[in-house]
C-alpha cells in the first residue's frame, strides 16, 4: 500500500474516516460542527487520491485449487495413504530450493526430541516402579542372607571345628560301657555329619548283649550311642556248660554253670522251637517280683509251659502263651490271697477258674 499524498492546502477540516470494510459495525453520524466545518462532499478529493489509491486485495483461492506455479495434488489412494511416512508437518509446508525445512525444525532436533522423550517415558517407569524394586531387592536381600547362612553353617559343620573328640555310651547295666567307648574310638577326629553308622554298626555287633542301639550328635564335639541291651530269660544246658539266652534265643555268655539270677530252660526241640517261644513270651509278662522267684521253666509244646518258683518248689501251670499279661495279673492276686509257702501249685491255664491246691 502506497503512502498517502499531502492533504490540499484548502482543506482545513480534517476529513471523516471511512468506516472499515471488515467490521459490520455502523459509522457514527456526524456532528453539528463537523457538518459546518467540513467542505461539501463535491470539493473533498477522492478517497483513492487521499490513502494513495484503492485497496487492492488479493482474491480468495477457490476450495482445491492450487497455487499459481503449482500443480494440482493428486489425492492419494488408500494403500499410498498407508505407506506413506508420517508427518509432522502440515501439507501446505515445503522445503524450499535449499532443502531445509521453512519450520526451522532440523533432523538433529527431532532427534534430539525423540531421546528426550524416552528419557522421560524411562524416568516414569522408574517412578511408578519404585515401590516394586523395593520389594524384589528386599526378598533379593533376605534370600541371599538365608543362602549364606545355610552354606555358612554346612561349611562349618563338615568342618574340623565340629569334629568328635569325646564318644559317650549311655543305657547299659550288663555291659561295660568302657569297653564300647574304646572300640569306638575310631570315630573320634570325624565331622559329627560325617560319622559313619555301618561301621558304627560292624564294631556293636561283636557285643552280643546289644540289641539295638541309636546315634546322638552333641555339637560341638561328643557322639552319644544310646544302647538297648538284650534281655536274658535263662541258661539252657548244652555241652559246653549252660549258656544265658535272650527271647530271641541269642546265646549272650557260656558258663560251666546256671547264671545267678536267671531261670533253668528245659525246652523240647531247644532254641528256635515253638516250644521256647513260649516261654520267652510267658516270662517277658511276667512282673518283676515274680520273675525273681522263677527258677525253672519247662515246655514240651507251646502249650503245656510251666513255671517253678524256687524256694518252695510251687509250680505253676501256665498252658498256652495267649493272654499271658491277663494270666500275669491273675497269678500275682493269687500269690497274695495265699502265699507260696502253703501252695503247692498255682493252675492259671484258665484265667477266669483259677485252682490252687
Amino acid at each position: 500500500m502506497r503512502r498517502p499524498g499531502p492533504l490540499p492546502a484548502e482543506q482545513t477540516a480534517k476529513p471523516e474516516p471511512a468506516p472499515r470494510r471488515a467490521s459490520g459495525r455502523r459509522a457514527p453520524a456526524a456532528t453539528t460542527a463537523d457538518a459546518e466545518n467540513s467542505a461539501p462532499a463535491s470539493e473533498q478529493p477522492p478517497a483513492d487520491e487521499l490513502f494513495g489509491g484503492p485497496d487492492i486485495l488479493p482474491a480468495p483461492r477457490p476450495l482445491g485449487s492450487t497455487a499459481p506455479g503449482r500443480a494440482p495434488a493428486r489425492p492419494m489412494t488408500a494403500p499410498e495413504a498407508l505407506s506413506a511416512p508420517p508427518t509432522d508437518r502440515p501439507a501446505d509446508v515445503e522445503r524450499d530450493e535449499s532443502g531445509d525445512d521453512p519450520t526451522g525444525i532440523g533432523v538433529r532436533d527431532v532427534w534430539a526430541a525423540a531421546r528426550a522423550r524416552r528419557r522421560a517415558l524411562r524416568a516414569e517407569v522408574r517412578r511408578f516402579t519404585v515401590r516394586q524394586r523395593r520389594r524384589r531387592m528386599l526378598w533379593g536381600g533376605t534370600l541371599a542372607a538365608l543362602l549364606l547362612l545355610v552354606l555358612g553353617t554346612l561349611g562349618a559343620a563338615y568342618s574340623p571345628l565340629f569334629a568328635v573328640e569325646q564318644v559317650s555310651v549311655v543305657g547299659t547295666s550288663t555291659l561295660d560301657a568302657g569297653a564300647v567307648e574304646a572300640a569306638l574310638a575310631g570315630q573320634i577326629g570325624t565331622p559329627l555329619p560325617l560319622v559313619d553308622s555301618s561301621s558304627v554298626k560292624a564294631v556293636l555287633v561283636t557285643f552280643p548283649l546289644v540289641e539295638s542301639y541309636t546315634l546322638e550328635a552333641r555339637p560341638p564335639h561328643e557322639l552319644v550311642v544310646r544302647i538297648v541291651e538284650r534281655t536274658p530269660i535263662g541258661s539252657i544246658q548244652s555241652a559246653a556248660g549252660y549258656t544265658l539266652v535272650d527271647a530271641a534265643g541269642v546265646a549272650l555268655s557260656t558258663t560251666p554253670e546256671p547264671a545267678a539270677g536267671h531261670p533253668v530252660i528245659v525246652a523240647t526241640g531247644g532254641v528256635g522251637s515253638d516250644a521256647f517261644d513260649a516261654i520267652g513270651t510267658v516270662f517277658r509278662s511276667l512282673p518283676d517280683d515274680i520273675r525273681g522267684q522263677v527258677t525253672q521253666m519247662t515246655a514240651t509244646t507251646a502249650n503245656d509251659v510251666t513255671l517253678t518258683l524256687g524256694g518252695t518248689g510251687t509250680e505253676v501251670v501256665w498252658g498256652n502263651a495267649d493272654d499271658s499279661a491277663y494270666k500275669a495279673v491273675v497269678l500275682a492276686k493269687a500269690m497274695t490271697a495265699r502265699p507260696p509257702d502253703g501252695v503247692s501249685s498255682y493252675d492259671v491255664s484258665s484265667p477266669n477258674a483259677v485252682v490252687m491246691r
